[in-house]
Order: structure tokens, then C-alpha cells, then sequence
């Protein structure tokens, strides 16, 4: 067993901290609740189990089953038979969303993170593009968008996430960029479209 340095524990600390699930649950919770208070959390929470705690579940599931690997699902191959069920998850929520009138940014966001998951599966056919700081930059983007662009101010966040991919020898420099930049645009621009 090998013993973390300083550097990679913090790296890990930051990965699990800030992986996609925890992100996109802080992202809904603080979106539904400054935009529409009580309901907004309650219908966040709702999307939340689809776009977030149903797809923890199948990474949780395929862990166990031994068809994962890790939490992060750090094998490319594998990420490509996790990620349809993703996108059912999310498609399912965002159905009933649409179907009972939830409020318009929410319904925007999942709208945009099945976008976003759109490419994400198209690169990871060829390469391993990182989820992680997709889902970061594609949450701040959106939050800027809806609230007021000094959410932007929350890109070291993602720069330290992109940081610790590195560090933890889960991704090159490069697939956290391009996970950084197809975030941004697939998200922000379905979010701005759709709201």
C-alpha cells in the first residue's frame, strides 16, 4: 500500500470533495433555492435524484458487480456502458419535470446537463475526457447565467479540480481542459437557450 504525499492527498481530498454528484447537488439546492425559495428546493431535490444520487447508485451497483472499477470510473471503456443509464436518469427526470411545470431554471439545468452528457459520451468513445471538470465548469456557467456572472468567480474551483485529475494521475492536462471548455459551452449555451 502506498502512502499519499502531501500533494496527492490534497488532490484527493479535492476529487472526492468536489466530484460531479456533490457539485451538482450544491449546484440545484443553491439554484432552486435563490431563484424560488422552498419550492425551488423542493423541485432541486427532486432533480437531484435523477442527474445525481440514481447515477452514484449504478456507479455504486457496477463497483459491486466489479463492471466499474472505482468511484470515479477511471477506465474509459467502462464509462461508456455507465453513461447511457446517466442519460436515462437524467431524461426521466427531466420528462416529469416538464410534465408537471417545474420552474424554468431547474428544468433548464437538466435539460442542459443531458446536453452536456452528449458530447462528454461522443470523446470518451476515443479519449477520456474529464467528467469532472465538465460538470464544474458546466454548473458555473449556468450559475452565472441565472444569477449573475459573479458566479464565474468560482473557476479556481475548477481549475483545482482540474489540478488534482492530474495530480491523481486520473487525466492529462489536456482532458481537463477540454472537459473545462465542453462543460462550459454544452451547458451554458443549452441553459441560456432553454430558459
Amino acid at each position: 500500500m502506498t502512502t499519499d504525499t502531501p500533494a496527492t492527498a490534497r488532490a484527493r481530498r479535492i476529487t472526492d470533495g468536489l466530484e460531479p454528484k456533490n457539485v451538482i447537488i450544491a449546484m440545484l439546492l443553491l439554484l432552486g433555492g435563490l431563484r424560488y425559495g422552498w419550492t425551488g428546493l423542493a423541485w432541486a431535490a427532486f432533480a437531484a435524484v435523477f442527474t445525481a444520487v440514481a447515477p452514484t447508485l449504478f456507479i455504486h451497483f457496477g463497483m459491486r458487480r466489479g463492471t466499474v472499477g472505482d468511484r470515479h470510473v477511471g477506465h474509459r471503456q467502462r464509462r461508456l456502458t455507465l453513461f447511457p443509464l446517466i442519460m436515462a436518469s437524467v431524461a426521466t427526470g427531466l420528462v416529469v419535470m416538464l410534465a408537471a411545470d417545474a420552474p424554468r431554471d431547474l428544468t433548464a439545468t437538466v435539460v442542459a446537463m443531458l446536453a452536456s452528457l452528449v458530447p462528454i459520451l461522443v470523446i470518451t468513445v476515443w479519449w477520456k475526457i474529464s467528467v469532472h471538470t465538465a460538470v464544474a465548469s458546466g454548473a458555473t456557467v449556468c450559475m452565472a447565467v441565472a444569477l449573475s456572472p459573479w458566479w464565474l468567480l468560482l473557476y479556481p474551483l475548477v481549475a483545482a479540480i482540474g489540478w488534482s485529475r492530474v495530480v491523481l494521475r486520473d487525466h492529462t492536462t489536456a482532458q481537463t481542459v477540454a472537459g473545462t471548455v465542453v462543460g462550459a459551452l454544452s451547458a451554458g449555451l443549452t441553459f441560456w437557450a432553454a430558459r
